[in-house]
């Protein structure tokens, strides 16, 4: 029964209701706390009326805990190694066809031959690690039994089975020389679904309820797609001679600045969410990616022309930078998962902008 009282200066006596906040104490304003002071830790203001000591809050401050201690939402159960490799190698096989193709047609036969090889070999590393995670091989076979355009595994799981034979009859006739005609048919397959098999992880990835990763997904596939054309450069810079490593230049400059900017706009529109990508091992690694690949594409600018030794070693640290990018992004990931903040907080703000 309500105890409260119509009277010529208001009402008085309310009790709270339908609306009323969590942790908020009768007739407190919203505006003074806000979600960002509860990410900061800073207490909750209690104001004082009618000469009282203070308002007694409805129910206990909010905290960042979920029911019982456990975690608002499942962190991955991946595993770091498969699918972070899983997401490196696949990335520098679809770039790895993309630069073959073109080296092939500038007439640079040593570097298309090198990448055509690479690209096989890492998608099937790839495709070992994918199964390796899923725990039995058939699983990967049921997920060919059907084809889901709105799964980004499904369509995954289909591209991957339509490239890695091209990419195997690519490597395979370039080495052995035979049907010039079938091989160039697959060295353009390769090409044109080469851009998909380096991005298409990202849709994977920020398909997820992981905040680090589903926030990030208007960013996430020029990341990725900037890191596999640092990882190919860096391939082709290894094994290709000096007199064709023009490309791969070009390629690791290229990548490097889409990968980089795409980090940093990332990084500057999660606001909060982008704090696993700056602190503990996945700022350490995003951090060393980024120092490596700034270091590789100028070493291979500077010298990579006239010096094999000087190509190879910016070729080394193209691919520890795309390692580190595809590592980093996914600690994030599961950093973001486990601490409920990076759940709550963002709803918080965007219930405080609506009420406001």
């Amino acid at each position: 029964m309500s105890s409260s009282d119509v009277g010529k200066d208001g009402l008085h006596g309310e009790r709270p209701g339908r609306e009323a906040r969590i942790g908020q104490a009768v007739g407190a304003d919203p505006e003074k706390y806000t979600a960002s002071q509860a990410a900061a830790g800073a207490p909750r203001r209690r104001g004082r009326r009618r000469g009282r000591k203070g308002e007694q809050l409805m129910v206990p401050d909010a905290e960042f805990t979920s029911y019982y201690g456990r975690p608002i939402i499942k962190a991955p159960t991946w595993a770091p190694l498969d699918i972070a490799g899983y997401f490196f190698l696949g990335g520098l096989a679809g770039a790895g066809s993309v630069l073959a193709a073109g080296a092939e047609l500038t007439g640079r036969p040593v570097m298309a031959r090198a990448l055509k090889v690479s690209s096989i070999a890492a998608i099937s590393g790839s495709g070992i690690a994918l199964v390796h995670d899923l725990g039995r091989p058939e699983r990967f076979y049921h997920m060919l039994r059907v084809f889901r355009p709105t799964s980004p595994m499904s369509v995954g799981s289909w591209l991957l089975s339509v490239y890695a034979p091209a990419a195997g009859a690519a490597a395979a006739l370039d080495l052995t020389g035979r049907m010039p005609r079938v091989a160039r048919s697959a060295t353009a397959a390769t090409a044109l679904l080469g851009p998909a098999v380096a991005a298409y992880t990202a849709v994977l990835a920020t398909n997820t309820a992981v905040p680090a990763w589903h926030d990030g997904y208007r960013e996430m596939p020029f990341v990725f797609t900037g890191s596999a054309t640092i990882a190919a450069s860096g391939m082709a810079l290894i094994t290709a001679p000096v007199a064709e490593n023009g490309p791969a230049i070009g390629a690791a400059l290229f990548g490097t600045a889409l990968e980089t900017a795409a980090v940093k706009v990332m990084e500057h529109r999660l606001d909060i969410i982008a704090e696993p990508y700056r602190t503990g091992r996945s700022g350490r690694l995003m951090r060393a990616a980024q120092a490596l690949s700034l270091a590789g594409a100028a070493g291979a600018a500077l010298f990579a022309r006239r010096s094999r030794k000087a190509a190879v070693l910016s070729g080394a640290a193209l691919l520890a930078a795309s390692a580190c990018t595809r590592f980093g992004v996914f600690h994030a990931g599961a950093a973001s998962a486990d601490n409920p903040k990076y759940t709550v907080v963002p709803q918080l703000e965007q219930a405080d902008a609506g009420t406001r």
